[in-house]
């Protein structure tokens, strides 16, 4: 059995991000790339360029 890491890093994200792209699963992708995204503004731009769409979170 595979155990799930936690994300420890903005990069395990973004990876993350785009594996669900490529299982098409376009919304969690968007939603891990935020999280990246919050967690680098200085990338935060080009990384949610890479995940074009409008975001689900709540309060947003």
């Amino acid at each position: 059995m595979t155990t799930m890491q936690p994300f420890e890093r903005p990069d395990d994200l973004v990876n993350a991000a785009r594996e669900m792209a490529d299982a098409g699963r376009p919304t969690l992708a968007r939603l891990l790339a935020e999280e990246a995204a919050d967690r680098t503004p200085d990338r935060a731009a080009r990384i949610l360029d890479e995940f074009p769409g409008r975001t689900l979170r709540q309060g947003d």
